[in-house]
């Protein structure tokens, strides 16, 4: 059996797991398998690795980059981001990935018009990383917000008409808003946003978020996370399957 796998915490809600199991099915590889190890700490990925022959792992919050000194190798990419996603199982040991820049990109740029300047990236965890590689290697300025007080960042309550304004790009990396608690949302000034603005989710579920639908109620153009994470599942695939 071909066992590949997700890591991480309170998953039960994965995206991945249906995907692959899905994607195998499809290509009739009845011998491969996608589960879920949620783990309450990273100290348990060495029994994860002990007691399951594994062939590859995605990694999900809230260890994207707690899970680097376990690694025998990092990609240049996940290197420079700081964060990793996908773990691919190499005859040297385990060689760290970030597929996620490569989702977020390909599902970004379809979105992106020329007044798109300057972005604001709610929230600082592993995913966020990926988003500001991507925004500057587009030429993006982009600033992070954050609940507490950094050289360099917005905190929330700084967040004004001028701020909102200006960032006509603005992402969530935040999990506020997620299945179940649907009704949670960051709390930026929604007054005002207007039609130049793109909002960006990287939450899929719910498919329209509280972010977003308050962001579409003032005209702006809005996408959800989902195209994200079927082209960094797709990635991952071609990283786990490369001789």
């Amino acid at each position: 059996m071909n066992k590949f796998g997700l890591l991480g915490k309170n998953i039960s809600y994965s995206f991945s797991q249906g995907y692959f199991t899905q994607k195998f099915k499809d290509l009739g590889l009845n011998d491969h398998s996608y589960e879920n190890f949620d783990i309450q700490n990273i100290g348990e990925l060495k029994n994860v690795l002990a007691q399951n022959n594994l062939k590859g792992l995605n990694v999900t919050i809230p260890y994207k980059q707690d899970v680097i000194p376990y690694l025998n190798e990092l990609d240049a990419k996940a290197e420079k981001i700081g964060a990793v996603n996908t773990i691919q199982f190499t005859k040297n040991g385990l060689k760290g990935f970030n597929t996620d820049a490569y989702g977020f990109q390909k599902s970004l740029e379809p979105f992106l018009k020329p007044h798109h300047k300057n972005a604001l990236i709610l929230g600082t965890g592993g995913a966020s990383k990926a988003v500001r590689f991507v925004l500057d290697e587009l030429g993006i300025p982009n600033t992070y917000v954050s609940r507490s007080k950094k050289e360099g960042q917005y905190t929330y309550g700084e967040l004004d008409k001028d701020i909102i304004e200006k960032n006509t790009l603005i992402i969530n990396c935040t999990p506020l808003g997620t299945y179940p608690k649907v009704e949670d949302k960051p709390q930026i000034p929604y007054q005002h946003i207007g039609t130049n603005h793109l909002l960006y989710d990287l939450i899929y579920n719910p498919e329209k978020t509280t972010f977003l639908t308050l962001g579409e109620a003032n005209g702006a153009a809005i996408c959800n996370g989902l195209k994200m994470l079927e082209q960094q599942a797709e990635k991952a695939w071609e990283i786990w399957n490369q001789p």
